[in-house]
């Protein structure tokens, strides 16, 4: 299998063979059960997907109920579809993924959703420096934008001008981490650097090609 669904536990940090101290991520990852499997002459595409995490029953609406029944599983909180796979047409409904699909050593790519930090002005948005010094008259225009707009033409503000506005909360995937350990006791993975999104969010582990 390509990937698994997790959640990320936390950061923490180890030693590796030469005493270096390496930042990582903790991933819970897994376990995952397969819920459906897409296949070329009915869906037009390949796919296996997974669910990720118990949810009440009381929920989850009918027709979700329905999709895992058929599955013979308990309602999932999370449902993801992997396109890249090797032999798992040979999956069936129920088969359950732990994190043993991964080695140490090898890359993955990891999909998140980044941490909200609501309405921002340019200089956190967008890294401006400001309209310049607090000398020569000016007045609170430190962390000020400039001038937005033209003259007479085009006499209005052209789209896609960096502006203040809301920042994070967007789907992002960081590419090539390393797995540095893998505790498969505890479904737990450990990926060397950040991750994308707060303690507790949900991401997707695809295996890196």
């Amino acid at each position: 299998m390509s990937g698994l669904i997790g959640k990320k536990i936390g950061m923490t940090s180890i030693y590796d063979a030469n005493g270096k101290n390496l930042p990582c991520t903790v991933i819970e990852a897994g376990p995952c059960v397969v819920t459906q499997i897409r296949s070329q002459e009915k869906d037009g595409y390949d796919a296996i997907q997974l669910a990720f995490e118990d949810k009440k029953e009381k929920h989850t609406t009918k027709a979700e109920r329905g999709h895992f029944a058929k599955a013979g599983i308990t309602p999932k909180k999370v449902v993801a579809e992997f396109t890249r796979f090797e032999q798992d047409h040979q999956k069936v409904f129920g088969d359950i993924l732990k994190v043993d699909i991964f080695v140490e050593g090898e890359y993955i790519d990891v999909v998140g959703i980044s941490k909200g930090k609501g309405f921002q002005g340019v200089v956190k948005r967008h890294h401006f420096s400001g309209v310049g010094e607090a000398s020569h008259g000016q007045h609170d225009r430190l962390r000020a934008p400039g001038s937005v707009g033209a003259s007479s033409w085009p006499s209005r503000v052209m789209k896609g001008l960096r502006m203040g506005g809301r920042m994070g909360g967007d789907r992002v995937k960081v590419i090539n981490l390393q797995i540095l350990k893998i505790i498969p006791e505890k479904n737990l993975v450990l990926v060397k650097g950040a991750v994308p999104g707060p303690n507790g969010a949900y991401v997707i582990i695809e295996r890196w090609k």
